[in-house]
């Protein structure tokens, strides 16, 4: 998985696979979400990042049993 911020136009782009796209769902104005031909999800973009999200903070935490 990957993230990555595009300060320039305020976007933030959340990698999840390497598949090909095939489909592209708008969740509202400024958030997409794209799907492999098995309906996975591949990628999600979000525009206007600041406005919707914390894009100064990020974590990641794997949680094991």
């Amino acid at each position: 998985m990957r993230a990555k911020y595009f300060s320039d136009t305020d976007t933030l782009m959340l990698t999840f696979s390497d598949s090909d796209v095939t489909e592209t769902y708008d969740l509202n104005e400024d958030v997409l979400v794209e799907v492999d031909k098995d309906g996975r999800v591949v990628s999600m973009t979000v525009e206007h990042a600041k406005e919707q999200t914390d894009v100064n903070e990020f974590s990641y935490q794997l949680a094991t049993d």
